[in-house]
């Protein structure tokens, strides 16, 4: 699994289609990615990790905070071509994404694990599969990616 975290000073997320936008202001949008082999520990191991990453400045502009302390929002966005292979060639694959029928469950693990950390009212989501407009106003910018498998064991 992989989250592409952006310390934001605002985010959204837009479906013209569906009439559907959800909007937030200082906190994360989270890109998510899902393999075909990921299950539930990645799932507890990226939410735990993105709900206490420290990139929020304290008082002495160190990146010293979690989202937890500044009382801020979360947009978490599916992106499988996150896990897009461009090394060969000019088209990326997608063989390590993983299907819906793997991937849908586990995204709504992550929203839920989200929201038992944080709170419900704190985060909000763009809709699985559906072609969005997502706004992402980066503020440092600051952008991590955390992966719960390392290279070597994938």
């Amino acid at each position: 699994m992989r989250a592409l975290v952006q310390r934001v000073s605002e985010g959204g997320v837009f479906i013209p289609d569906k009439n559907y936008n959800a909007e937030i202001k200082k906190g994360l949008v989270i890109l998510l990615g899902i393999r075909f082999d990921d299950n539930e520990n990645d799932v507890n191991f990226i939410a735990d990790k993105c709900c206490n990453l420290r990139i929020f400045e304290d008082t002495n502009e160190k990146m010293n905070l979690s989202i937890k302390h500044i009382d801020g929002e979360v947009l978490i966005i599916s992106q499988f071509t996150l896990y897009g292979d461009a090394q060969k060639g000019n088209r990326p694959g997608f063989i390590d994404a993983a299907k819906p029928e793997i991937a849908i469950p586990l995204y709504e693990k992550f929203v839920q694990r989200m929201k038992l950390n944080l709170g419900e009212s704190k985060i909000k989501t763009g809709i699985f599969g559906a072609m969005m407009k997502v706004k992402i106003i980066n503020d440092g910018p600051v952008t991590i990616l955390i992966e719960s498998k390392s290279k070597e064991t994938s």
